[in-house]
């Protein structure tokens, strides 16, 4: 794909415990850096205590692994053209630590600074049918609120007939053991490239008007 003449800003936002959702984002975030985009790749601040991470090695061992990743701020938002959110299930719902960054934008909702940006989703779960259309769905509420123009993967792509969700790339992790797969990980550079290219569209036609 062509580089774009006017570079689209991308702002990959994630939480992960274990590393599943992390594989996924840094996969977006390179595919969207190939499409011309400019990304910042943040992770959303833990809420958890430390003496939960701690006992669990996987999650603790992934805390320390990502420790240098930025954490995520308003400006990141405010900057972006394209908002890709990740976040693992939580009783079909997303991340308490991702929906507690997302509810600190009503200052820029307020003031329509979120209006028409691209939105998009991805998941993962511990099991299947563990509520990943669900919470990729609840993100999408969120983005509705700010009017953004959200962006599915659908079936726009031969390896979306493979993943077999339109709705967002989503991931079964059986319980953290098995990480994304080439068809997952396929997926998400599919669906963070399609949001890139939707916004450069969206840019340069606004643009115009």
């Amino acid at each position: 794909m062509a580089e774009l003449d006017r570079p689209v800003n991308v702002a990959v936002i994630y939480y992960s415990s274990t590393g599943s959702v992390f594989a996924l984002a840094k996969a977006a975030a390179t595919a969207a850096e190939k499409a011309g985009a400019q990304v910042r790749l943040r992770k959303v601040r833990e809420l958890a205590p430390g003496e939960a991470i701690a006992a669990n090695q996987g999650w603790a061992d992934h805390a320390a692994a990502t420790q240098n990743v930025v954490e995520a701020s308003l400006d990141d938002l405010e900057w972006a053209d394209v908002i890709l959110f990740g976040s693992p299930t939580r009783f079909g719902l997303p991340a308490a630590q991702l929906k507690q960054f997302m509810d600190t934008a009503g200052p820029l909702w307020g003031q329509g600074l979120l209006v028409n940006k691209v939105g998009s989703a991805f998941t993962s779960t511990a099991t299947a049918h563990g509520g990943q259309e669900s919470t990729i769905l609840a993100i999408n509420n969120v983005f509705y609120h700010w009017g953004a123009v959200i962006v599915p993967p659908g079936y726009a792509d031969p390896i979306q007939f493979q993943m077999g969700n339109p709705y967002g790339t989503s991931h079964v992790s059986n319980n953290g053991e098995v990480p994304p797969g080439d068809v997952e990980l396929d997926a998400v550079r599919f669906q963070s490239t399609r949001a890139v290219e939707i916004a450069a569209a969206l840019k340069k036609g606004l643009g115009g008007l």
